[in-house]
């Protein structure tokens, strides 16, 4: 299993059936969203317009609700009568929230102090393709009211989680969601966030606005710049039998990867790690 999907993944809400295909048309893949984004009056009709509105399932993710409710086992029988099989669990904090998910592709969304602390186990499960975090319900898990320092970035444990949530996915070898960005006007801070995921080896953002969804392609495709400077060092590395110097600095594998994953990212070479599934 593998899960390649982004940079720009757009949340829709499940009841907005109209909004489905101005979506994916938008952006890279689209999570149609039964959970938060429904009033819990409206859930079911979202679950008959998730079936009644067919998208391409191949880029196309359906956010369940948490394991263990009611409307978590609607979801499953909803979504048996469609083509849909990558989905998203909300709030994930156990292997056992997982029983009845092994034959779908999932992503973990930890976004609960549970959640976090059980990124490692999640990552470990053969279902899970992908880990994605929130900062909201992390902060409200933990009887918090904010997420971020009134200048903008995120607080401490939500910086914590994000990096706990990536290592987690790294480990094994899959792939990771970074948390949307709530402040729609904010689009400086939000194309900060992303070129630090990209650069980080998040595979993806979550927007919630179609307006996101170029800052965030923007803000993962290397410059010119860099991606001229990591084809010149692969190049030179191919004459250079270990350890080497190049414009001042010392290259070995790390880096020669980083510049790797750098020509990936723009499309050119392979080399990045491709997050396939491999345990």
């Amino acid at each position: 299993m593998s899960f390649t999907l982004g940079p720009s993944i757009l949340f829709v809400p499940g009841d907005r059936p109209d909004r489905y295909a101005k979506a994916l048309e938008r952006a890279d893949a689209i999570i149609i969203d039964l959970e938060d984004a429904v009033a819990s009056v409206d859930k079911a009709a979202a679950r008959a317009a998730l079936i009644a509105n067919p998208m391409d399932p191949a880029r196309t993710i359906v956010r369940l609700n948490p394991a263990g409710t009611e409307d978590h086992d609607s979801d499953l029988e909803a979504l048996e009568q469609t083509e849909y099989r990558t989905v998203m669990l909300s709030k994930s904090e156990s292997v056992a929230d997982f029983d009845t998910l092994t034959d779908l592709d999932v992503i973990a969304l930890c976004e609960t102090a549970r959640g976090v602390l059980a990124a490692t186990s999640l990552a470990a499960l053969d279902c899970v393709v992908a880990l994605m975090w929130g900062a909201e319900d992390l902060v409200a898990s933990l009887g918090g009211s904010s997420s971020r320092e009134d200048s903008g970035p995120y607080r401490g444990v939500a910086l914590h989680a994000r990096s706990s949530v990536l290592l987690a996915a790294g480990a094994y070898s899959k792939a990771v969601i970074d948390a949307v960005h709530l402040d729609i006007a904010d689009t400086d801070g939000l194309a900060a966030e992303a070129r630090d995921a990209a650069a980080l080896g998040f595979t993806a953002t979550a927007c919630i606005h179609p307006s996101q969804v170029a800052i965030v392609r923007e803000s993962y495709a290397p410059t010119v710049e860099q991606i001229a400077s990591a084809r010149a060092l692969l190049a030179a590395a191919e004459s250079q039998p270990g350890v080497f110097s190049f414009e001042g600095r010392m290259v070995d594998g790390p880096i020669l990867r980083h510049a790797e994953c750098v020509v990936a990212r723009a499309g050119l070479r392979e080399g990045c790690p491709d997050h396939s599934s491999t345990q």
